[in-house]
């Protein structure tokens, strides 16, 4: 059966989350060491991370989880039309314009937009209408991602030629199962690739940045004001909160998403390190974290684990069989093409063209019906 065209699933101006991986030429090992050449490209994993950082305060898309590796790198996205919604014609036009920049200092950073730099435009309707659409667009972020690191590269091996097999593989995640099966997925895959024994020791993932920012608190050491409501919540009223610091996790989407407490809307994020400051899974950052260490144990070989009774209901409140959530987490990329979820969440998800309804076989993985 052909592949879904991405067209016919993803709408820039639909709040929708996505699964989105991008692999080196052949696969080479062009971000990690080299076994055939004995070269060592692990800096390039860092410079990858830098340009996440980067785009996560300018786009209008949140960075949910991401995990680098020495061929290939993933990142959980969710665009945000509404947040972009929110930003005057003169943020919009001033955000690209960083992205995108006119003039750039010694130092190569892009150089802040004069007035007049953002009036060519926030002053020209149909060019400003394109540009907020491709602030919310997965497409253009990946784009943005992917192009600066291949020629950063080339420039560096003094080579010209393509770094990245081509273009990237994005499956759109239909409902919490889907999202939370790929976030276990995405930062176990330093560990399944043998490259870590625990979370916390996973380079360039975001379960470390998370990790890094819950140990933060527990020293009860200063963390910037509004740049991790999961940390903020968490942390003891006497954690002293200063602006001038930065939490590992500032600019990565906050895990947990509160419904009792959480408001309606977009949610700008009140710190410019990322979109939005809206979680987007039913549980806390504790519980993931202790989600994630038992999956993993249950997937490396020689480690013995057993469900702790009070993540049973996790799985029970998101309709994920107990006897499936392995097979999932281990292999989610195999598994999902073009679109993830139950059966009840596809029912509702059509092709934008036709207006059929998805079809997947691996849907009774993420629930019963």
């Amino acid at each position: 059966m052909a592949r879904l065209a991405r067209a016919d699933v993803f709408d820039p101006l639909e709040v929708s989350v996505f699964h989105c991986i991008n692999r080196c030429v052949r696969r080479c090992f062009l971000c990690g060491h080299d076994p055939l050449t004995g070269k060592n490209y692990e800096h390039r994993k860092q410079w990858l991370e830098n340009r996440l950082v980067e785009l996560a305060g300018l786009f209008g898309i949140d960075v949910l989880g991401f995990a680098i590796l020495s061929n290939h790198f993933h990142v959980v996205l969710r665009n945000r039309p509404d947040v972009v919604a929110t930003w005057s014609d003169q943020e919009v036009a001033r955000r690209w314009l960083l992205l995108c920049p006119l003039r750039k200092t010694d130092a190569g950073e892009p150089e802040e937009p004069t007035a007049a730099e953002i009036g060519t435009i926030a002053n020209v309707p149909q060019r400003l209408a394109e540009i907020r659409r491709r602030l919310s667009d997965i497409s253009w972020l990946m784009r943005m991602i992917s192009e600066p690191l291949a020629r950063r590269s080339n420039r560096e091996e003094g080579t010209p030629g393509r770094f990245w097999q081509g273009r990237f593989k994005a499956v759109k995640l239909c409902d919490e199962a889907a999202i939370l099966a790929c976030s276990v997925y995405v930062d176990l895959n330093v560990i399944r690739a043998g490259l870590a024994r625990t979370p916390e020791e996973s380079e360039h993932t975001s379960a470390q940045r998370r990790i890094e920012a819950r140990r933060r608190i527990e020293a009860r050491q200063p963390i910037a004001s509004g740049v991790s409501s999961d940390d903020v919540e968490a942390a003891p009223s006497t954690v002293k909160v200063v602006s001038s610091a930065t939490a590992a996790d500032a600019w990565l989407a906050p895990l947990a998403l509160k419904e009792s407490t959480t408001a309606a809307g977009p949610r700008p994020s009140s710190s410019a390190a990322r979109c939005s400051d809206k979680g987007f899974l039913p549980l806390s950052l504790d519980e993931y974290l202790q989600l994630l260490d038992w999956t993993g144990r249950e997937i490396v070989s020689g480690k013995r684990g057993a469900i702790p009774a009070h993540l049973e209901p996790i799985f029970t409140r998101l309709d994920i069989p107990p006897s499936h959530w392995l097979d999932l987490a281990q292999n989610f990329g195999r598994l999902f093409q073009r679109v993830a979820g139950g059966r009840r969440t596809l029912e509702h998800q059509r092709h934008r063209r036709t207006g059929r309804p998805l079809r997947t076989r691996h849907a009774r993985l993420l629930g019963a019906g």
